[in-house]
């Protein structure tokens, strides 16, 4: 069954919701009305009727190497408390975001790559738990105003990739609502930050070992051919 969604729609449901955040996480200066569809998946369980509790959000730039129904399997690894199912950013993009507080707490592990470290997350591939987002009450108070301004405030953060920039500050703060999905579930292809002053540490973010399930062709990569 296919549902047409109207955007504009959408957007007048979400930007109660998300306004305070747009100002953070956005590319433009200010809070833009049309901004607010990057921020659909942080509000999904407000904006989805009660009866659909989980749901797939994927970007446009993706090539399946295998069946999306395996991935719904994911659902069942959540650990107890999680809401959202992610996969790690594979690029150093937050080390360079997170830099004042990472100057300031030279032992954090923000911004660091995997194992060990906070890289970060990448909302290419999104596995909402409608149902868990609604109950959780942590989840719900961290989409509130006052609590975005004083995380922003405490990691000295200025985003502009949406919902990403926002689950990323949050993970620092609250991994326990993430599950982390493997690297071949979103195995991201872009390698810019290579070339903008991170080549030393590059090829710590960006490995990833496993058969690829999901490419990722962010910031315009070719994707692989079969």
């Amino acid at each position: 069954q296919v549902i047409i969604h109207d955007v504009n729609e959408l957007t007048e449901k979400l930007f109660p919701i998300v306004e305070a955040m747009q100002k953070h996480f956005s590319a433009g200066s200010g809070t833009y009305y049309s901004d607010s569809i990057f921020f659909l998946s942080v509000a999904m369980h407000h904006i989805m009727p009660k009866e659909i509790t989980q749901i797939i959000q994927v970007d446009l730039d993706l090539k399946y190497k295998t069946n999306i129904r395996d991935l719904f399997d994911e659902f069942d690894n959540f650990p107890e408390g999680a809401v959202i199912g992610i996969a790690r950013e594979m690029q150093p993009v937050y080390r360079h975001t997170f830099w004042q507080f990472r100057r300031e707490n030279p032992q954090t592990k923000v911004g660091n790559p995997p194992p060990d470290g906070l890289p970060g997350f990448n909302s290419g591939v999104l596995l909402l738990n409608l149902e868990a987002m609604r109950h959780s009450k942590l989840y719900n108070q961290l989409l509130e105003p006052t609590t975005v301004q004083k995380l922003t405030e405490k990691y000295h953060f200025k985003g502009h990739l949406g919902d990403q920039d926002f689950f990323t500050m949050v993970g620092m703060e609250h991994p326990e609502l993430f599950h982390v999905l493997d690297c071949t579930w979103n195995r991201q292809l872009c390698t810019w930050w290579r070339d903008h002053g991170y080549t030393d540490v590059f090829d710590q973010y960006f490995q990833c070992e496993g058969e690829v399930k999901i490419y990722h062709g962010n910031c315009n990569t070719p994707i692989p051919e079969d």
